[in-house]
């Protein structure tokens, strides 16, 4: 099976799907190409109106990186390269020219939740754990999820999410502000009804109000704020403190 699919569905929605359950969706280099490809459709097509992004199953939306795969990189250097691809796309996602919709089915942890935050909604299937559960393996955010976090809720809600490093469950998340909808079971449809209003609004109107958050962004130097994030990830990353924090939670 593929580990990722690309569908374009009715209203001009495109989704792209993590396929790897059995990884609980974890990010490999084939999953950050997939992510690449259907950034780089939703620009070249107009008639793509948004994208949505969701995993495969009910157990996980996304666990994150792959621990099994990324854990092989061991220097600041070898784990910049890879960090600082996947943080490249979650600024291309952050600024989107359409509107983006995280369709979370299962837990999001780690990275997962990074995504989430670079999504501009997220809605939540109920009894969903999130949780930005890096600080419990020795590093922070790796891909700017920080950054995202800061723009989404409030910066001292963010602070301490970011540094307890708890999961929680989404009906919580979502008084913070950080979901926008919690749902008993959650499809294309649920994406479908959530966008519908927006999406029957002239397209160009849509991308003009995108493009004035991104400039806000820009004026607020975003991209740099989450390249310094990334940069920071990797340092902590050769420590032995992460790699002895991955290998215990690998045997658990």
């Amino acid at each position: 099976m593929k580990d990722y699919t690309i569908s374009l569905h009715k209203f001009g929605i495109l989704e792209w799907r993590i396929c790897r359950p059995e990884k609980r969706n974890a990010i490999n280099f084939n999953v950050i190409q997939g992510l690449e490809t259907a950034l780089s459709m939703v620009e070249r097509n107009s008639e793509i109106k948004a994208l949505v992004i969701t995993g495969e199953g009910e157990q996980a939306f996304c666990s994150g990186g792959d621990l099994d795969e990324f854990h092989k990189l061991k220097t600041e250097e070898e784990a910049l390269s890879m960090l600082s691809r996947m943080g490249n796309n979650l600024y291309k996602l952050a600024t989107l020219s359409t509107p983006s919709l995280a369709l979370i089915n299962g837990t999001a942890v780690g990275g997962g939740c990074e995504i989430a935050a670079a999504c501009d909604f997220r809605i939540a299937r109920k009894g969903s754990k999130l949780g930005f559960i890096q600080g419990k393996l020795g590093i922070t955010t790796g891909w700017g999820g920080a950054s995202l976090l800061f723009e989404k809720i409030p910066i001292d809600i963010a602070f301490k999410i970011l540094s307890e490093a708890n999961t929680y469950a989404a009906e919580d998340l979502q008084k913070e502000g950080f979901i926008h909808q919690v749902k008993s079971e959650v499809d294309i449809g649920s994406a479908e009804g959530y966008l519908k209003e927006m999406l029957d609004i002239n397209v160009n109107v849509i991308k003009s109000y995108k493009q004035a958050l991104v400039s806000k962004w820009m004026a607020n130097d975003l991209k740099k704020r989450m390249e310094n994030e990334i940069k920071r990830c990797a340092q902590l990353w050769e420590k032995d403190e992460h790699h002895q924090a991955v290998e215990k939670f690998r045997l658990r």
